[in-house]
């Protein structure tokens, strides 16, 4: 890795004044209709992002038993915690019951079973919502796609009333209501107003008021702008969120909650890296950057496009591939990518880094893990969990780090 003023690259750096902006703009559109936001974890589990979201009020969504106690241990309260997955462990189950949990989401008939049976060794009430597949195409890509019938995820409706049967007849389980969640990276409004048509049906269809239901959970999946972040740096929660009032027809007792993460943090962090080689093939010139796949796995794992800007250089521009150093073809950034003459030692910044790109990080390659910087107006970071870091001065202006 090179080093520039005394930074290391590759790094991800986190504006903190935009992910305020945007935490502040979902939860005033949330409050409009009484809504209820757990933050996905799984998006970006940095200390620091983490606990400014925490200060903010919200809740968790987390889906491995780990991801439940690293919440608990940075402060989130157990009520506001969800849990999800398709495969939850018997002692992740356990631990969840023992440090009372709000809900789990429960995604197989065999899964609510385990539950119960855990319960009732434990002598432990387990509230959960169960998570119904509805058949909604999100117009996703397919790996990031939820919904659909063919998904490893949620309960189909042919055994939506066994499941309830077993809710209804055990006395371990506290049934709290339905939960659906479609798919990530979705860019257009219709499929949530699809969503809420279905969710209505399934809702009186099964009788779910008659059965206690107090909570729906409409999971997350609202998409971000990767072609031109600068210019839409914050999702319309507003319009989100109105377009699920506008469709939802249930009780108005039922409390609606909401399972946000690549809207809320995607466009507040940046990988910066260093240009290491250049090359020009027969038809084409690469970047060769010192971040790779390890940093950023979303091209590699389902081509996932970010826009990618030269920080060294400005004027007279080219088409290049930018590429990472790792040992696999697929660690490629972006093809014929447009950017201003690029040399050997240019930063390059790729944007929209704060979801999914930290929290993926590999260690293949015996790769060393990339660092994490923050910025606040352009000054030192004054987060109490800074202490014991360093505020460090580079092209990018000046940040502090947290070792």
């Amino acid at each position: 890795m090179y080093t520039t003023s005394g930074i290391k690259t590759p790094y991800y750096l986190y504006d903190l004044d935009l992910l305020r902006q945007t935490l502040d703009e979902a939860r005033q559109a949330a409050n409009q209709h009484d809504y209820h936001i757990h933050y996905a974890i799984k998006a970006n589990n940095n200390p620091i992002v983490t606990g400014i979201i925490n200060d903010y009020g919200y809740g968790v969504d987390c889906v491995s038993g780990s991801e439940v106690m690293e919440a608990l241990h940075r402060g989130f309260p157990a009520e506001k915690i969800v849990y999800a997955g398709v495969g939850k462990s018997d002692d992740e189950i356990r631990q969840a019951l023992e440090n009372d949990i709000f809900c789990f989401n429960v995604e197989s008939l065999e899964e609510l079973q385990v539950i119960d049976e855990i319960a009732s060794e434990m002598k432990k009430t387990a509230r959960v919502a169960l998570r119904v597949n509805p058949g909604v195409q999100a117009h996703t890509h397919k790996y990031i796609t939820t919904g659909l019938d063919e998904n490893k995820f949620g309960i189909h409706p042919s055994q939506l009333q066994e499941a309830l049967n077993l809710c209804r007849s055990s006395q371990w389980l506290d049934f709290m209501g339905l939960h659906f969640h479609i798919g990530s990276q979705i860019t257009s409004l219709q499929p949530f107003a699809d969503l809420c048509q279905r969710v209505n049906e399934i809702w009186n269809e099964f009788d779910i008021t008659s059965m206690g239901a107090r909570i729906l959970n409409l999971g997350g999946g609202l998409g971000v702008n990767y072609e031109d972040p600068d210019n839409n740096p914050i999702p319309d929660f507003q319009s989100f969120f109105s377009v699920i009032a506008e469709n939802l027809k249930i009780p108005e007792h039922i409390k609606v909650h909401f399972e946000l993460g690549r809207s809320l943090v995607a466009q507040c962090g940046n990988l910066i890296t260093r240009v290491l080689y250049t090359k020009k093939g027969v038809d084409k010139e690469f970047v060769i950057t010192d971040a790779g796949m390890t940093e950023l796995m979303r091209p590699s794992l389902y081509q996932a496009r970010h826009r990618i800007e030269n920080i060294s250089n400005s004027g007279e521009t080219c088409h290049y591939d930018v590429v990472g150093p790792v040992c696999e073809s697929s660690d490629v950034f972006g093809k014929a990518v447009e950017l201003p003459v690029t040399r050997r030692g240019h930063l390059l910044a790729i944007k929209s880094c704060g979801a999914y790109a930290e929290s993926m990080m590999l260690r293949y390659n015996m790769r060393a893990r990339a660092k994490s910087f923050f910025k606040t107006s352009g000054k030192i970071s004054p987060i109490s969990q800074c202490k014991g870091g360093e505020s460090i001065t580079t092209e990018e202006g000046q940040f502090s780090r947290v070792n």
